[in-house]
């Protein structure tokens, strides 16, 4: 029922804001309202779908660890305490969302996309791929470098209680419980127009929370064979910061688009040489080669540095909680109070602190 008023509340607001907002913005809002209250209309308990003898056997195990997870969020992590992840929707899809992320030829900047409730964001999200695609094509009729990718999980932020999703039922016990964390970390704190801020943090309060979810299971090996993977994908994001940090500099040149063209080409080719590199070291892992296959551009790399940019200024934070979470959260929320070039200097500050 309180799902509902929100919804009717949103729609006010909404509708409050066709005078002020282009159709095209107010059709793509009644696209994530039409979204979410599908889902919504589609969830279940989750202890009620644990209970049904139809559930099958391996999805009832998931949804039992997961529901474990989602108390732990709460009692351990200090996580919001509220009916999010609670209910259960099988999707019946791979994905739940698409963003399309873009940016111009020679900039490796995103275009940013400013919303009610949630202010601007460096991409856009559809339920529909369908959708999602057409807005890609429009872009790149604007000769913007665009790229269109699915998503497991969103969060909208405490306004309503999200349900957990078949979709974010990963195998690995890890990224199943880690990504319960990060979108609860949104909810706990969420600053308007500040995405590498809100990616580090529930970044950082996955990374914490998963590693406590593992000392408290007592699974030692199952820990070890994350940090193995979080390595990895460390080094494999590393790998496109430096082509990112490249183009950066190139586009910075002043030099004419031809040259331009030439050297951002000529960057794409090295990072794919780079990247034969690192398999190797990876004993020939292919996990990341349907996305190095894809025909990489500019929108491809925009993002890289959003989750992890300040990532080990609130790692530094957490450290000088000594893991008292109750302690890092008042520092992060102090973190909220500052303007954003306040706030990016203070992060540095910690970035930089010696040990």
């Amino acid at each position: 029922m309180e799902n509902k008023r929100r919804v009717i509340k949103l729609l006010l607001i909404i509708g409050s804001s066709l005078f002020i907002q282009a159709c095209s913005s107010v059709g793509y809002y009644w696209e994530k309202i039409q979204g979410h209250t599908e889902l919504l209309n589609k969830q279940q308990p989750i202890q009620v779908v644990i209970d049904n003898p139809l559930t099958n056997p391996d999805v009832k195990t998931l949804l039992i660890n997961a529901q474990q997870a989602r108390n732990f969020a709460s009692k351990v992590l200090l996580l919001p305490d509220n009916g999010s992840y609670r209910n259960y929707v099988d999707v019946g899809r791979d994905y739940v969302v698409w963003t399309v992320v873009a940016t111009p030829p020679y900039s490796i900047q995103p275009e940013e996309w400013c919303f009610l409730i949630v202010g601007c964001l460096s991409y856009r999200g559809y339920f529909s791929e369908q959708a999602a695609k057409e807005f890609a094509v429009t872009l790149k009729d604007k000769n913007m470098d665009v790229y269109v990718s699915g998503a497991k999980a969103y969060s909208t932020l405490g306004w309503f209680d999200d349900p957990l999703l078949s979709t974010m039922l990963y195998k690995s016990e890890a990224y199943r419980v880690g990504i319960i964390f990060h979108e609860l970390a949104h909810q706990k704190i969420y600053v308007e127009n500040d995405t590498a801020f809100n990616e580090a943090f529930a970044t950082s309060v996955e990374l914490e929370g998963v590693k406590a979810w593992f000392n408290k299971t007592e699974n030692k090996q199952k820990f070890k064979q994350y940090l193995v993977v979080k390595k990895r994908d460390k080094d494999f994001k590393s790998l496109l910061n430096v082509a990112r940090k490249e183009l950066k500099i190139l586009y910075e040149s002043n030099k004419p688009p031809q040259q331009l063209q030439i050297g951002k080409e000529k960057i794409f080719v090295n990072l794919q040489a780079s990247y034969k590199h690192y398999k190797k070291k990876w004993n020939n892992y292919t996990g990341y080669d349907k996305w190095m296959a894809q025909g990489l551009n500019n929108a491809h790399l925009a993002l890289v540095a959003t989750y992890n940019n300040w990532l080990p200024a609130f790692s530094r934070l957490f450290e000088n909680a000594n893991g008292d979470y109750k302690i890092f959260y008042n520092e992060v929320k102090r973190l909220t109070e500052l303007d954003k070039m306040q706030r990016e200097k203070k992060l540095e500050e910690l970035m930089n602190t010696d040990d």
